[in-house]
């Protein structure tokens, strides 16, 4: 039912290939206006259809007539221009858009869990670019980068004042490549220079392993892409084989994915009720309710969020705090809230239009708003979230002095019997 429904936070992953046409590129409007209308354009507003598709084919007339530099004038990139820019002014900033054909591909390729790129999530806030999350394992995370982090520069490039797009078609380039970007503090304002050499990344979205010195499991899911419930039903099957005695389910840095993945993965801990409800255009509120065939329905469990927790993740995060099946850990979350639906168009482009609004399950409204966690633990913004694969190599000690306090107070917590459930 829900196999194409995307409840993705964002827009631009860093990958290749993507369109980049000047359709795409906003830019900075510079030098002066005229300020009086040239006897072309009066002529056309004059004759033309001053409402709707008559005043878009009049402004691509007065491009096509006027516009000095004749090589830029390229028939698709206009047109994708005039349908990125409707798309744009409804406001869903980082979720509705329009996608080329390759970018269409690319799409596909992030359910699949593989692309080519710098591997980070990205969005506009307040007129700058901003780091929703890298993504596991992708350059960007080796170099550093953090959610939060504000784009300023790409190869000494000044951002300010550009579109989204032209900002993304700056960091592109194909595998092996490299690509330096200034990111700004949020919190200090200070700046740094990061060299990030672009890569073709394969993610692995369900990752685990038993935390050093404890009986607890660390189950971490990178992002809600095709095969995920699957692969976390395997994981909690062997988990629960070993005698884990709790389990940290930790949703941090996970930008979403697909709606269907979403439900499947909280159907794993709750035996009954709804995953969340959804409301359409029309106001309509239909509740989504949890699939049969959950394996970890009763062992403790503790859920990590943070600021980089978005969409199909807010779903699950939402769906386990409302039936009081979780206790959850950390910062409040990204605040996406609506469902994506995919509308093909002739050429192989597509509209991605949030269609629906999901409510959590208690009919509580995430979006713009995100979910606060039951317990705060605000992770410093140089210290870096303890994956599965790093405590491999973990003692116990070493664990303990760690400081990803947000997954200690897990432990903690899980340690001390105080979970819900």
């Amino acid at each position: 039912m829900f196999n194409r429904r995307f409840v993705r936070i964002l827009i631009y992953l860093f990958f290749l290939p993507v369109f980049l046409g000047a359709g795409f590129a906003g830019g900075v409007l510079v030098d002066h206006y005229l300020l009086a209308p040239t006897s072309a354009s009066a002529a056309v507003s004059s004759t033309g259809d001053a409402s709707g598709l008559g005043l878009v084919n009049q402004a691509y007339q007065i491009i096509q007539q006027n516009y000095v530099d004749r090589s830029a004038i390229q028939s698709t990139q206009l047109t994708y221009g005039a349908i990125s820019g409707m798309v744009d002014s409804l406001g869903d900033t980082g979720h509705s858009r329009f996608l080329s054909p390759e970018m269409v591909k690319e799409e596909n390729n992030f359910t699949q869990g593989q692309f080519e790129g710098i591997g980070a999530e990205v969005t506009m806030k307040n007129g700058q670019v901003v780091i929703v999350a890298p993504i596991d394992g992708s350059p960007a995370q080796a170099a550093g980068v953090k959610p939060g982090d504000i784009m300023v520069k790409v190869d000494g490039t000044d951002l300010t004042g550009m579109s989204l797009n032209d900002v993304v078609s700056r960091v592109l380039g194909p595998a092996g490549t490299q690509v330096t970007i200034t990111f700004q503090d949020p919190v200090t304002g200070a700046t740094r220079d990061v060299t990030i050499t672009r890569a073709h990344i394969q993610v692995q979205n369900v990752t685990w392993d038993m935390l050093p010195g404890t009986t607890i499991a660390h189950v971490r899911i990178a992002a809600f892409s095709d095969g995920v419930t699957k692969n976390l039903q395997a994981a909690l099957q062997q988990i629960q084989a070993q005698g884990a005695t709790g389990i940290v389910l930790d949703l941090r840095n996970d930008p979403g994915g697909l709606l269907n993945e979403a439900v499947g993965v909280s159907s794993q801990f709750l035996g009954s009720g709804n995953v969340l409800q959804v409301k359409d255009a029309q106001g309509q509120v239909q509740a989504v309710p949890v699939e049969s065939g959950g394996v970890a329905l009763n062992i403790p469990l503790v859920v990590l969020v943070n600021q980089g927790t978005a969409s199909a993740a807010e779903i699950v995060s939402g769906a386990l705090q409302d039936a009081h099946r979780a206790t959850l850990i950390g910062e409040t979350t990204f605040g996406t809230g609506t469902v994506l639906n995919s509308f093909p168009l002739s050429d192989g482009s597509q509209l991605l239009l949030a269609t629906e609004e999901w409510l959590t399950p208690a009919g509580r409204v995430i979006w713009h708003k995100g979910i606060s966690p039951d317990v705060s633990v605000t992770l410093a913004t140089n210290i870096t979230p303890l994956e599965p694969q790093v405590e491999k190599a973990m003692s116990a000690e070493q664990l303990r002095t760690s400081q990803d306090s947000q997954l200690l107070r897990a432990i903690d917590i899980l340690s001390q019997g105080a979970t819900k459930g």
